[in-house]
């Protein structure tokens, strides 16, 4: 038997992305943001709202980048989604970030934060609160890639937000192959 629980904003696993800008003077900002995805094959789309410091930089700038959390980070991740850079200018200093200029948009990269996907702004709806960014680059420290020189997810560790009783989460282990193991039951 299911239990319903009505219309609720809930999916597994959710992303914590931390999106980062630079602000006036070149002032770093960083954010945690849980609700987006990949909505093209060049496209990310967020859901942040119009009052962020972040939102105000990715206006000015027409840039940010999007970085994986990641378990080693998972504090400096939250840190940032509870603090708000509309009053703590050097949030990600506090975090104990550092960070590197993007060489494809004008956004930093966290340089704690391994996997970036660096976008260049395409459209932003304050109504809807929708953020859609163009994807120019994904980099990766070399530390986390794997021996066939691609992302290897268990040494990213990467992170997800539980909606439902407020956690991270680990992602887990290889369960199937995708594009390939469902061919079984073709016929």
């Amino acid at each position: 038997m299911r239990k319903n629980f009505g219309a609720k904003p809930w999916t597994y696993p959710q992303p914590v992305f931390i999106l980062a800008t630079y602000g006036e003077n070149n002032i770093p900002d960083a954010m945690n943001a849980a609700w987006g995805g990949i909505s093209e094959a060049n496209e990310l789309t967020l859901c942040i709202s119009a009052n962020h410091k972040t939102t105000a930089n990715i206006l000015s700038r027409k840039a940010f980048t999007v970085s994986m959390a990641t378990a080693d980070q998972a504090v400096a991740c939250d840190y940032v989604g509870i603090e708000s850079g509309n009053t703590v200018a050097n949030k990600v200093e506090k975090a104990g970030w550092h960070v590197t200029r993007s060489e494809f948009v004008d956004a930093p990269l966290i340089d704690e934060l391994p996997m970036t996907v660096e976008c260049r702004l395409i459209s932003y709806d304050p109504e809807t609160c929708r953020l859609v960014g163009e994807i120019v680059n994904v980099s990766a420290d070399e530390s986390v890639l794997g021996t066939d020189g691609k992302i290897d997810p268990d040494k990213l560790c990467p992170i997800t937000f539980d909606p439902i009783h407020n956690v991270y989460r680990r992602l887990g282990e290889k369960v199937a192959n995708a594009f390939q193991d469902g061919s079984v039951l073709k016929g």
